[in-house]
């Protein structure tokens, strides 16, 4: 298999070199060594168990949807909001 050119030309860093018989017999697994990452990144994968939704097709116009999306990641949780203000529910 041919190295790319990126690979050949990448000086060799410290932290490339294989792990020592000694730095593997300390190794703790990272749910011991990081568990605030760990937990971070594992907890906001997928549909929260529980919740008490439905998937819905909803048509909107163009510029509506544009508007919505505008203000960023969460846009159809607000609109979630939005929707509940609009018939009088509250959370």
């Amino acid at each position: 298999m041919k190295r790319s050119r990126l690979a050949r030309t990448r000086p060799s860093r410290a932290d490339d070199a294989p792990l020592t018989a000694a730095e593997l017999r300390t190794a703790r697994p990272a749910r011991e060594a990081i568990p605030h990452i760990i937990e971070a990144v594992t907890r906001g994968r997928g549909r929260p168990r529980g919740q008490n939704k439905t998937q819905v097709t909803l048509r909107l116009d163009n510029d509506v949807v544009a508007a919505l999306r505008s203000a960023g990641d969460g846009w159809q949780t607000r609109v979630n909001g939005l929707l509940r203000a609009a018939i009088g529910l509250r959370r």
